[in-house]
């Protein structure tokens, strides 16, 4: 018995051909875990809708999915001299945010980041005029601009790619592509009227594989079922329980990403005030699980374990059975499935 990943196939590539249908030219992305997939079943998609080209997020990432996949791999951390060399074939082409990271991969394919309002890495405005010796020796493949996901200041994306463009022209470097990320089609649609000798190409990788929230459902099988009274003790901790009902172990543990989350940004007071009240049950002991029994998301009797966890079903629910499944709400990219089942 299983954490299962399931996967409404048809519904899943319907959605992948929406997005690839608004976004001529698009670069899929493949990294981390495969977006909760899995770098094998992502490979396998991307050659399956006919891309010439899967972005990666590391070396270590190209190294392995190289096998998988026969096109070129864009390696989305910069590179930096002085990393450990990790053997890779010609087909791979390495982001680089720095003049001196150009200079260091001679006869490399490089696609040279600028720093955007991002503020994360790139090559600046000054130094635009060094990149000229430095692209003799590289096969320069493009530029790179990583955007923003939000603009609080009510600034505009499409602006901010012309000004970089506007930049390159005047410092006479070559305009054949650019790639971009987090655009909406149409934006990207604007600046391909604007500037017809550029391709854009849109690097895509949450709203390609997770934009149909539906089309995926993550289920852990029960394994056990012990009812309880209320001072019954039990756990690693031999804590206490509050109340009558019972002690459901669910797999999915730590190992599956199960109580793992990432931060979150909070804007409102809505929000921030429901992370103050889960913060002070956590003070008690109280934490949500991530799974949903009987219409309702239940709590954890006591801290996840390494591959299952112990769920709490109040009495006046209904009794949960041994081979039930419980539809838990993860986060694909910090979640391990133990199976993927296509239906």
């Amino acid at each position: 018995m299983a954490l299962s990943l399931y996967v409404d196939t048809a519904r899943w590539r319907a959605h992948q051909k929406s997005v690839i249908d608004q976004f001529p030219g698009l670069v899929p992305v493949c990294k981390g875990n495969g977006y909760g997939f899995g770098h094998e079943r992502l490979s396998e998609e991307t050659t399956r809708f006919e891309s010439d080209i899967l972005a990666v997020g590391t070396i270590y990432e190209a190294a392995r999915i190289k096998d998988w996949f026969s096109g070129d791999l864009l390696v989305l951390t910069p590179f930096r001299r002085g990393e450990e060399p990790v053997p890779l074939p010609d087909r791979v082409i390495r982001s680089v945010s720095s003049v001196d990271g150009v200079f260091a991969l001679v006869g490399a394919r490089v696609v040279v980041e600028c720093m955007s309002s991002m503020k994360r890495h790139g090559v600046r405005e000054e130094e635009l005029n060094q990149l000229h010796a430095a692209i003799e020796d590289v096969r320069l493949e493009g530029f790179a601009l990583h955007l923003p996901l939000d603009r609080t200041d009510g600034s505009d994306a499409v602006e901010e790619v012309i000004g970089w463009m506007d930049r390159l022209r005047a410092a006479r470097l070559p305009l054949h592509t650019m790639f971009v990320s987090h655009l909406r089609a149409e934006e990207l649609a604007r600046l391909q009227r604007q500037f017809p000798q550029t391709r854009f190409r849109a690097r895509i990788g949450t709203r390609l594989w997770l934009g149909d929230h539906d089309a995926t459902e993550y289920r852990g099988a029960v394994l056990d079922v012990t009812r309880v009274v209320k001072g019954d003790r039990f756990g690693y901790r031999q804590q206490k329980t509050a109340s009558e009902g019972w002690l459901v172990v669910v797999a999915g543990g730590t190992s599956h990403g199960v109580g793992l989350e990432a931060p979150k940004a909070l804007h409102g007071v809505m929000p921030r005030a429901k992370g103050v009240a889960r913060a002070g049950l956590a003070t008690v002991n109280r934490n949500l699980s991530p799974f949903v029994w009987s219409g309702k998301q239940r709590w954890f009797a006591e801290p996840p374990h390494m591959q299952v966890s112990i769920l709490f079903v109040p009495a006046d629910a209904q009794e949960p059975k041994v081979g039930d499944e419980l539809v838990a709400h993860l986060r694909h990219t910090t979640t391990q499935f133990d199976r993927l089942v296509d239906r």
